[in-house]
């Protein structure tokens, strides 16, 4: 079971989420985000016991390839893009009217995240979407949108997802991470995690 933090734009905030128990980090490396990563140098003095997952929209796979080498990220999360090939990917599916077992399926990738459609942004709003539309649904599959500590333990109950991703609803801005939320969310979802294995 994972529990990602996505947005993370410093390191006194990623070392707060890992110290609260986080699998995994998200950095974004899409400009058009508030989350936008301009400066990644802080990744460099990081631990390397955790999973680093770069989030890229609509992005050429070249400039994909060259980041996550650059940064040693371990996953791509990508966005309105296919899966490239030679990497660890989660790809990003909006949970709509139009999500069945078979977008799942026929996506080669190794994660997918579900997350509450969001338009031009492509995640990141806050929102949580109709979580029986994913009622049922198997696979490796990362729930996201709208999660917090107030209901991610009702999240995990009801749709059992191989792991959970929370951004903004963490956030005393966009960008900036309340420790304190955050901790909340980590704690919370790793509780419910165990209560279920």
């Amino acid at each position: 079971m994972i529990v990602k933090v996505c947005g993370l734009t410093n390191s006194l905030d990623s070392l707060t989420a890992l110290d609260a128990g986080a699998d995994a980090l998200g950095f974004n490396f899409w400009p058009g985000s508030p989350r936008f990563l301009k400066d990644a140098a802080f990744l460099e003095d990081l631990p390397s016991d955790f999973w680093r997952v770069g989030l890229f929209v609509n992005e050429d796979p070249s400039r994909v390839a060259d980041v996550m080498a650059e940064h040693r990220l371990d996953i791509a999360q990508l966005h309105k893009m296919n899966s490239l090939p030679g990497m660890r990917v989660w790809k990003a599916i909006p949970a709509d009217a139009a999500l069945t077992q078979a977008t799942i399926d026929q996506e080669a990738v190794e994660a997918v995240v579900l997350d509450t459609p969001a338009g031009a942004l492509a995640g990141g709003t806050g929102q949580s979407f109709d979580w029986s539309l994913a009622q049922g649904l198997t696979g490796k599959i990362v729930l996201a949108g709208g999660l917090g500590a107030d209901n991610i333990a009702l999240a995990i109950q009801r749709l059992k997802p191989w792991g959970v991703d929370a951004c903004s609803r963490l956030e005393s801005e966009p960008g900036k991470k309340d420790r304190d939320k955050m901790r909340a969310f980590i704690q919370a979802a790793r509780k419910e995690f165990d209560a279920v294995c």
